[in-house]
């Protein structure tokens, strides 16, 4: 039997000779061997994707970074010549173009095996508003598989596809992958085209990715992202090229004691208290907690306020000609929103706007939240009795992200000690995708459990990885001193950026640092003196995509400058200085050897 199909473990069996045809063999065997009908709205036959892998030609994962990697697409997302049907066969449709992002997929050499089962239109975190058999949790049957991407989920859980595809509006990404032990990858709205997909809610909405390991979920990623001029929602965002190292400065938020929502479950409790002592460990030190009640304030707009008109308004035509054609949930859920008008949707708007203005005080004070994925597990019966209720609860965690505009990482952690699966959901402001993809990483890593439902460890992740400490071929590296240091007021600017912490380093023996009059925020000023008269300052170095890098120079105010820096390291990035008439009323503070330090000691203004 083949292992769990991870990117780097099928590389691997090829580079040492299998053919593909072995691992597609395999998942059709699984699939026979699990007789879960669910999973699956459209199967391809195993001998078209043996063809599609003999089409990629020999073996070359340079060019095709997901050469010969089998996976799987929610049946809301368009590939030519394969019906469309949302989990509604009176809506389907044969579309003669595929979606985008997966084109970006197919072109890399992945091989797509199927399209999967959903909630209805996306309209759910259950998994089982559908008119079919529904998808079954990989752990335990009488569970909901959480949706709305339920049978994507299942899919990677089961090693049937290394990754497969959903879609996020308000937690479909996630959900499922905590209750079924995957990762499941929310990405910064418009980073990825959301072009020939079934929308949801088309402003909120966007592909979201299931792997068995952060590291799959954030290749596979970075290989669909891309401003789309075709899709109207598609955002020029900057994307780190790759995850960097943790920032020694990184702020870790988590929740206050009244926050935390487990339905009264303490075991799902329990493990999010363990997770949060592998957190601990990872970050080398205790997180802050958070008042999440402005987030809960903004989850609840989510579908008790106008963004309902919005999922009505996706599928209108359909809904006002075939209502009796929808899943009698779905029906409930959206055709309220008729009756919803234009001046309820601007409450809603003005509303959501005051939130954010409270929810960016708690941004303020951190870089990452972390939560639990899921409140508790729910059972078919307890959705069969209430399925509203319990939809609602899992959602606790999920729905305020995208209204936000946040991105976000669902990590299992240590199983609950039923051994159900639990996890956590790190969440991060648009932009931040690689630092929650390193942190999200190492806290897979450290909870030592198994990759999906099999028995397989997760492959452990370095520590600090040599090369992630110098910038990449595209990237431009930028030393920082000040206020843009790691946890510090103005290193949004370079997260917001895409940029990527590298490594701590000292200057040579040649500057004096500075604090400068005015703010906020405190600022310094570094300038190079003879060596004589100069000392050794901390610089964090970062790294930078040039448009980004060009973007954040272009705001960099008088009298600082970007220059030429020197470090102890032996590099020369580019860094912040001051220009000899910025210091006149400054105070030297180089006897510290840091702005950090300075800050500690007590002394600043």
């Amino acid at each position: 039997m083949l292992p769990f199909p991870t990117i780097s473990a099928l590389h691997a069996a090829y580079r040492a000779g299998l053919h593909p045809s072995a691992v597609l063999a395999e998942t059709y065997r699984r699939l026979a061997e699990i007789d879960d009908p669910g999973i699956f709205l459209t199967l391809l036959p195993e001998a078209e994707t043996v063809a599609a892998a003999e089409a990629l030609g020999p073996f070359d994962p340079v060019t095709m970074p997901l050469w010969g990697v089998p996976f799987a697409v929610k049946d809301n997302v368009d590939i030519a010549g394969l019906p469309t049907t949302a989990a509604c066969p009176d809506f389907a449709y044969v579309p003669e173009t595929t979606a985008p992002a997966v084109e970006r997929l197919l072109a890399a050499g992945a091989i797509l095996v199927g399209k999967t089962n959903l909630d209805q239109f996306a309209t759910g975190l259950v998994g089982v508003r559908t008119p079919g058999v529904a998808p079954r949790n990989a752990f335990d049957p009488a569970v909901v598989p959480g949706g709305s991407s339920s049978g994507s989920a299942v899919a990677v859980a089961r090693g049937l596809v290394a990754f497969s595809l959903g879609t996020d509006t308000a937690g479909s990404g996630r959900v499922p992958a905590g209750l079924n032990n995957v990762v499941g990858l929310k990405p910064s709205l418009g980073s990825v085209s959301a072009r020939g997909v079934v929308p949801a809610c088309r402003t909120l909405d966007t592909l979201s990715v299931f792997a068995g390991t952060v590291s799959d979920a954030d290749a596979v990623f970075r290989i669909m992202a891309g401003y789309d001029p075709g899709d109207p929602f598609s955002r020029p965002l900057p994307v780190a090229s790759r995850p960097g190292n943790l920032p020694p400065g990184l702020r870790v938020g988590v929740p206050d004691a009244s926050s935390r929502v487990f339905g009264g479950d303490a075991l799902s409790e329990a493990a999010f208290d363990v997770a949060l002592a592998d957190l601990g460990t990872v970050i080398g030190g205790a997180a802050d907690v958070v008042d999440l009640a402005p987030f809960f304030a903004v989850a609840r707009l989510l579908y008790s306020g106008p963004w309902i008109a919005e999922r009505y308004q996706a599928i209108r035509g359909f809904i006002e000609a075939r209502p009796d054609a929808l899943y009698p949930t779905t029906r409930a859920i959206i055709g309220p929103a008729a009756e919803l008008s234009a001046a309820d949707a601007f409450a809603g708007l003005y509303r959501l706007a005051e939130l954010r203005r409270i929810a960016e005080r708690v941004w303020a004070q951190i870089d990452v939240l972390v939560v639990p994925t899921y409140p508790r597990p729910r059972t078919l019966g307890e959705v069969a009795a209430d399925p509203i209720g319990p939809n609602t609860e899992l959602g606790t965690y999920t729905n305020f992200v995208n209204l936000l505009d946040l991105c976000a990482l669902a990590v299992p952690g240590r199983y609950r000690s039923d051994g159900f699966p639990s996890g956590v959901t790190l969440i991060a402001p648009r932009g931040a995708d690689g630092l929650i993809a390193e942190l999200g990483a190492r806290l897979h890593a450290a909870a030592g459990i198994g990759l999906g439902a099999s028995g397989e460890p997760v492959p452990a992740e370095p520590a600090s990885p040599a090369d992630l400490q110098r910038a990449g071929p595209s990237e431009i590296e930028i030393a920082v001193v000040g206020a843009h240091l790691s946890g510090l007021p103005l290193n949004g600017e370079l997260t917001a950026r895409g940029a990527r912490f590298l490594r701590t380093a000292e200057t040579l023996p040649e500057y004096r640092l500075h604090a400068l009059p005015g703010g906020p925020p405190a600022r310094p000023g570094l300038a190079r003196v003879e060596p004589s008269s100069g000392a050794a300052i901390e610089t964090e170095v970062w790294g930078l995509e040039p448009a980004a890098f060009g973007t954040f120079v272009a705001g960099v105010p008088a009298p600082l400058a970007i220059g030429t820096l020197r470090l102890s390291d032996g590099t020369s990035p580019k860094g912040f200085l001051v220009e000899t008439a910025g210091l006149a009323g400054a105070r030297d503070i180089t006897e510290h050897g840091g702005w950090r330090r300075y800050l500690a000691s007590g002394q600043a203004a």
